[in-house]
């Protein structure tokens, strides 16, 4: 632990590189460090043009596969 307290930068660095730190108290573990995973913001559009849906995509299905899905 104490040396978890003293290497606390280092140790958040290489969590940050992918690497999973175990944190011990009298050679016991009791903590794991690990990097945030974040999500890089989302931006509006950006499969346009990329993906086309049929012109039926909202049409019935049809009688078989609607019994399908209604578990009949």
């Amino acid at each position: 632990m104490h040396e978890a307290k003293t290497t606390l930068s280092q140790l958040v660095e290489a969590a940050e590189g992918g690497e999973e730190i175990l944190i011990a108290r009298a050679g016991e573990p009791v903590a794991r460090l690990v990097a945030l995973r974040t999500r890089k913001r989302r931006v509006l559009g950006a499969w346009r043009g990329r993906v086309e849906m049929s012109d039926e995509f909202d049409a019935p299905l049809p009688a078989g596969e609607q019994r399908h899905w209604n578990g009949e």
